[in-house]
């Protein structure tokens, strides 16, 4: 997560109130913008966005990896 700017806070906001969208191989991914107007690797960005892939398994949930774009 540190190497994709997010952080475990980030990640689990993004579960709990990111938008619900289908992923590959039946896995669930959660889209959160969050404003960020920092520099990221030497650029300016107004925002970021979280996107954590899940595995719903039937006694837990599963994060398989952590996306983040900025924009």
């Amino acid at each position: 997560m540190t190497e994709r700017g997010t952080d475990r806070q980030e990640v689990e906001e993004a579960i709990r109130r990111g938008r619900r969208v289908p992923a590959e191989k039946g896995r669930i991914a959660f889209r959160l913008n969050l404003r960020f107007e920092q520099t990221w690797k030497g650029k300016y960005y107004g925002t970021k966005q979280v996107m954590p892939i899940v595995s719903e398994k039937p006694d837990r949930d599963v994060v398989v990896t952590v996306l983040t774009f900025y924009f």
